[in-house]
């Protein structure tokens, strides 16, 4: 019996020992850990890839289960690759992956997000938008060389590739895109940049002809606070028209907050015109100095709401390089700003024929990218230029943008009348008062601009809201009777004077629909901007070199709309608004000359009669591009 017991002990000990207790002090976080996706259709791999200076840059690469000789699809972002890289917790790639990878995901590719320097999980210091190596940057590594240094390691170390590499992102990632265009590593095949950044100051994000746009200032503090994101500005005003109104300028509602002392916030106050800075860093004029070398599509939305100018300036810069017309791309479909990554059947009140974004990627993108980067794949059927025809509803092949060059004025006339005759009448104008304690709102009160349902949709937003309004005036023609098609940038041509001695001019070019609209009631009588946007008085002569405005002399503004493509249709007017303040959307202009109006002060801010006139020798128009 005692042997049958001693026989036992060491198989006592044994299972003691295996079943040890884990002890109550033990870190519960360990330094790593690998959670397991049973039945997962994908393989996902986080690693530091190293550029030329010794940083390392942090990149989620997700990999279709059992792929061999698969292109990779590349995007470098500062939002978090992490993040990014995952819309679900999902075994199936489809669905773990962001909406806008849907045709990336069906045909195979391989996924990749990378952090920005300086970003989330990325090492180094992070600029904003990063200039190119040159007067800007005197360091050795910009964004093109990061790509450079990604891509190859890329196609070096991921064996289920076949050393094929495209880029695609849309906003910031799209201006990253740009940016390895500067000097684009030979495995790089072709390119989607959606929306991309490329001159803040023209038309891109920061600035509008000047004019500062400043919910920006909301961004900066979630961007430029922390390597993640920062904290959202604690402003207690759930209107963000008071809030900004409150702290006067640009630089006293930074100021406010603790946010003036960030360096990018600096650095903008500091150029506040069009100077070596901006001009230096705009991508159409690199990209437009350097050689043409990978298929570039350039995607925009019609009613983009922070990137509408620069899609359209690389295209145009990069145009005469394509001498076959097969290399240089342009899609405009009807989206907000990044739409073509989601649900595209609508905007505001506005329907469309279906999902317009997923026809996009599914017919356009995917076929683009796929003749470059799969192997064997066919010639895709790529027009030059894909523009989504607005009022019609209907996508267009065109062999090259803008569609019309030749332009028809349509003139504002006495009694707040537009048409495409001249007048007649001599010395003749209307007149309001523009009062920067009472600034022209660019969304209904409350304004929101930090709720996406506001945000993301308010270029489609119903602009007779402000028609009647004393401090804008309203020029319309009478019902059409044939179809005007606009294909291209309207022109404005506007005669004004001022009693101060700076002004900003907003000028709306609106579709207003008839006043009964069987099929959507709602849009009857309907005010829908086609074309909208604002110019800072001061830089009427020059862009780098401001000047103040000669009081009550009328002045010749001449500057561009965004792009349109749109029919008026027969039973439509055609509108035009003229303001002088957009607010909180842009800064007020005080309509007294400062050097700085970043740095106004609130005995700068004064009322100010403005006049636009429309008699012979000062005829306002605005130029249509007008197909014939």
């Amino acid at each position: 019996m005692l042997s049958a017991r001693l026989s036992l002990l060491p198989l006592l000990i044994a299972s003691a020992t295996a079943f040890a207790q884990t002890p109550a002090m033990q870190p519960d976080i360990p330094a790593k850990f690998e959670s397991v996706i049973p039945n997962a259709d994908y393989v996902k791999r986080a690693v530091m890839i190293p550029m030329r200076d010794g940083v390392k840059l942090y990149t989620v690469i997700v990999i279709p289960k059992g792929a061999q000789h698969a292109p990779m699809m590349l995007s470098r972002t500062p939002y978090n690759a992490e993040r990014r890289a995952v819309r679900s917790a999902s075994p199936h790639m489809a669905n773990a992956l962001p909406e806008g990878d849907d045709q990336f995901v069906a045909n195979g590719y391989i996924r990749i997000y990378q952090d920005v320097r300086g970003k989330y999980h990325s090492e180094g210091e992070y600029v904003m938008t990063r200039p190119v190596r040159g007067p800007l940057n005197a360091t050795a590594v910009d964004h093109s060389t990061d790509a450079w240094d990604t891509i190859d390691w890329l196609v070096k170390n991921v064996p289920e590739s076949n050393g094929k590499v495209g880029m695609v992102g849309s906003s910031y990632d799209g201006f990253t895109v740009l940016m390895a265009l500067a000097d684009p590593h030979p495995a790089l095949k072709a390119a989607v940049p959606m929306s991309p950044m490329v001159d803040g100051w023209r038309g891109d994000d920061w600035f509008h002809n000047g004019a500062f746009r400043m919910p920006n200032i909301h961004y900066f503090a979630s961007q430029n606070e922390a390597r993640g994101a920062g904290e959202p500005i604690a402003t207690g005003v759930y209107d963000d028209y008071d809030a900004y109104l409150r702290a006067g300028s640009a630089n006293g509602f930074a100021k406010q907050y603790g946010l003036a002392d960030l360096p990018y916030m600096r650095k903008l106050i500091e150029h506040p015109v069009y100077d070596k800075y901006w001009q230096e860093q705009a991508l159409d004029r690199i990209l437009g100095a350097r050689p043409l070398k990978v298929p570039t599509m350039t995607v925009v939305g019609r009613w983009d709401q922070e990137d509408i100018y620069g899609a359209y300036a690389v295209y145009a810069a990069l145009e005469p390089k394509d001498k076959a017309n097969d290399m240089n791309y342009l899609a405009v479909g009807p989206w907000r700003h990044s739409g073509v990554n989601y649900e595209g059947s609508s905007l505001g009140a506005l329907k469309f024929t279906g999902d317009t974004a997923a026809e996009f990627r599914r017919d356009y993108m995917l076929p683009f990218f796929n003749q470059y980067l799969k192997d064997g794949a066919p010639k895709a059927d790529t027009p030059p230029v894909l523009s989504y025809e607005t009022g019609t509803n209907a996508w267009r092949r065109l062999q090259r943008w803008p569609a019309a060059p030749a332009a028809k004025a349509v003139y504002l006339e006495p009694g707040f009348k537009l048409d495409f005759a001249k007048p007649a009448a001599k010395n003749s104008y209307d007149e309001y008062v523009s009062d920067p304690a009472k600034p022209v709102p660019f969304v209904p009160r409350p304004v929101r601009a930090s709720d996406g349902n506001v945000w993301r949709p308010w270029l489609v937003s119903d602009q007779r809201s402000y028609a009647d309004r004393p401090d804008v005036v309203a020029y319309v023609s009478e019902p059409l009777k044939a179809p005007l098609h606009i294909a291209g940038q309207p022109i404005v041509n506007l005669y004004a004077a001022t009693s101060g001695t700076d002004a900003d001019w907003v000028v709306k070019l609106i579709d207003v629909y008839p006043d009964e609209m069987a099929n959507q009631p709602e849009l009857g009588g309907y005010q829908l901007g086609i074309a909208m946007d604002i110019f800072r008085g001061r830089y009427r002569d020059s862009l780098e070199h401001p000047s103040a405005i000669p009081a009550n002399k009328v002045e010749r503004y001449r500057f561009a709309l965004p792009n349109a493509d749109h029919v008026f249709l027969p039973g439509h007017r055609v509108m035009v608004q003229i303001q002088s303040s957009w607010f909180p959307l842009y800064d007020r202009n005080p309509q007294t000359y400062v050097s700085n109006i970043f740095l106004a002060k609130p005995g700068d801010y004064q009322k100010a009669t403005q006049r636009i006139y429309h008699g012979a020798g000062a005829e306002s128009a605005i130029e249509l591009p007008v197909v014939q």
